[in-house]
């Protein structure tokens, strides 16, 4: 089974708060995923997103003062509610404004990989995968993200975030 979750970049003011719409939006947007992932609006990450969060959990280990900037990447945002009419196989949503984008590409930009894998590294491996391989996995996860969030907060943008299974 494919799971996904899909993180597009948009003006915030174009983004309705409804959560039809808004899954009408990120299904369109899936979509032509490849094309917007090449443009740089557009990322995902498949079935180890929740991996990929406590990768970045080790910086409240790291960092014994942390704001917990670090839940921003994958997990930050605020829930978009079905509404009455919604379709239940809609996919869940959240939306992370333009200043908690900002602020996750902050905490991307200045975290040390090599450091949060020396602390979490540990437990993320086993995924059918030799260490250095999973590394690099986790590795490639966190370069797309620090390139897209570093983008969105260039232009300005709100993150949408939808699982797909």
């Amino acid at each position: 089974m494919s799971i996904h979750m899909h993180l597009r970049a948009v003006a915030e003011s174009e983004i309705r708060d409804d959560h039809t719409w808004l899954a009408a939006f990120m299904a369109a947007a899936w979509e032509n995923h490849p094309d917007e992932y090449a443009a740089g609006t557009a990322g995902s990450i498949d079935k180890v997103w929740s991996s990929v969060n406590e990768l970045y959990a080790a910086a409240g280990v790291l960092e014994a003062d942390a704001e917990e900037p670090w839940t921003l990447p994958i997990y930050g945002g605020r829930p978009v509610a079905h509404s009455a009419d919604a379709d239940p196989a809609d996919p869940p949503l959240m939306i992370l404004e333009p200043l908690g984008v900002s602020q996750a590409a902050d905490f991307l930009a200045r975290v040390s990989f090599d450091e949060l894998w020396s602390v979490a590294g540990a437990k993320l491996r086993g995924w059918g995968s030799d260490d250095a391989q999973a590394r690099q996995e986790f590795l490639g996860h966190h370069r797309d993200l620090r390139g897209f969030y570093g983008r969105a907060t260039a232009a300005g943008h709100a993150v949408v975030k939808a699982v797909w299974a």
